[in-house]
């Protein structure tokens, strides 16, 4: 009995590079033949990239259905800049993972997770634990959350909470990255003279899941909802809502922290 031979299929590969490369490992004497009957079977179109563990006494036709029926160990799953955790809890429900996204929201509510769930995409093993993959998330929070970035918060008299709020804010008002430290200016600047923040975000936040426009960020804003009764409703309460309103990326956080040096309390329409 041969010993089993681990071989990667590249994605995009040619049937005549697997098939070399089969011959390559000693799994298979003759490349072409193979290469003919996949074509033969159709399989050559349904070749799955991915890695396999295949042994020499496998014939050809094993070989080749192995071939089609990978599932890999790790599922990637992205989380999106701006994100709150019901969008990702939903994204969730379709990963491959399995987990609940009643349980996630849950663990996210009793924690105080939001915010903290850093955004990027991940690489994350079929079986782990909710518990796991959160870590995962929050362990990338931590690296990014660098000694640089903290003694700028603390420059702006804000203490991580604060920052991360206020990040979350600025992440949601800016479609672009680079005028995200002009638009922490401003919000700095509102913040210090003890104006009301009147942030658009922190409301749609307050409203929640908009079911007319299959949403949880309603726009536009209707003269109601900008008087809607909530701790999160900037244009009710001054200073910073009691928490992260979304899951801010390194941009946002990084604007919070080495904020535009600006006069400006408003933007330009």
């Amino acid at each position: 009995i041969g010993d089993d031979i681990p071989f990667k299929v590249e994605l995009g590969e040619s049937t005549a590079s697997i098939g070399q490369r089969l011959e390559k490992e000693g799994i298979i004497d003759d490349p072409d033949a193979f290469r003919s009957y996949l074509i033969y079977s159709g399989f050559d179109t349904k070749i799955q990239a991915g890695e396999y563990i295949l042994n020499p006494n496998m014939s050809p036709v094993q070989i080749a259905v192995e071939i089609q029926d990978y599932i890999s160990e790790f599922v990637d799953f992205t989380v999106f800049a701006g994100w709150r955790s019901e969008e990702i809890a939903l994204a969730l429900r379709y990963s491959g993972h399995g987990f609940s996204p009643e349980k996630f929201l849950n663990i996210i509510r009793l924690n105080g997770f939001e915010g903290y769930l850093f955004p990027g995409t991940y690489s994350i093993p079929r079986n782990i634990s909710l518990e796991d993959f959160l870590g995962i998330l929050q362990e990338n929070f931590n690296k990014n959350l660098t000694n640089e970035i903290e003694a700028g918060f603390s420059n702006q008299g804000l203490s991580i909470h604060e920052a991360v709020t206020l990040a979350s804010i600025i992440e949601r008002e800016t479609v672009v990255a680079e005028e995200m430290p002009l638009v922490a200016s401003v919000f700095i600047n509102r913040l210090n003279s003890g104006m009301l923040l009147n942030a658009d975000p922190t409301i749609q936040y307050a409203l929640g899941y908009n079911s007319s426009q299959d949403t949880w960020w309603t726009n536009p804003l209707s003269s109601a909802d900008l008087a809607v009764e909530s701790p999160y409703n900037t244009y009710l309460y001054p200073g910073l809502p009691p928490g992260p309103i979304c899951n801010p990326g390194s941009e946002a956080l990084k604007a919070v922290s080495i904020p535009a040096q600006t006069p400006y309390y408003y933007f330009r329409v």
